[in-house]
């Protein structure tokens, strides 16, 4: 009996890993359909080439990675599309949220219930975006806010409740 508590102690920190990786592999696979879909299966596209440069960083098997680009391009994948929602988080932070969807309407909600509960809101277009620069799929900050220790905790815990989100594709923020 002494070995077991070992093993299901390893086996259930496996499991939470694993979960873990399960939700970012398959994110990262919806994005590479949905790139494959507009590419219509052109490896050499940008967008569809920095989708599967985010999956290789990511350790998502090659099988994986094959199997959505040819989903993508024959059309099986779903109609995904891609949806930017702005906001404005703890001490002030810019907030801008990548998502891709299949129903917006329901990420919408979502994504607005996560802010209310951490007591922000969503704000209207061009809000959020004018402390960014778009570059090649990427929302990159220009201008940096200074924010306190307490406000940060409040962030981190704010863009992990966004994160749990399964449409959610990339958060950026503008926080030194």
């Amino acid at each position: 009996m002494s070995g077991h508590n070992k093993w299901s102690k390893i086996k259930h920190k496996k499991e939470v890993t694993d979960a873990k990786r399960s939700k970012v592999f398959s994110k990262l696979v919806k994005l590479i359909q949905t790139e494959s879909k507009l590419a219509k299966g052109d490896v050499s596209s940008p967008g569809l080439k920095n989708a599967l440069e985010k999956a290789k960083k990511e350790n998502v098997p090659k099988d994986n990675i094959d199997r959505a680009v040819k989903k993508g391009a024959s059309g099986e994948a779903g109609n995904n599309e891609s949806v930017t929602y702005e906001a404005y988080g703890p001490g002030g932070v810019a907030i801008i949220i990548d998502a891709l969807t299949d129903n917006r309407n329901r990420t919408g909600a979502e994504i607005k219930h996560i802010l209310t509960e951490a007591g922000t809101s969503l704000s209207a277009p061009g809000s959020a975006s004018w402390a960014f620069e778009k570059r090649v799929g990427l929302w990159e900050p220009t201008t940096f806010i200074d924010i306190s220790e307490e406000d940060g905790v409040k962030l981190e815990n704010l863009i992990d409740s966004i994160e749990d989100q399964e449409d959610v594709q990339e958060i950026y923020v503008n926080a030194k």
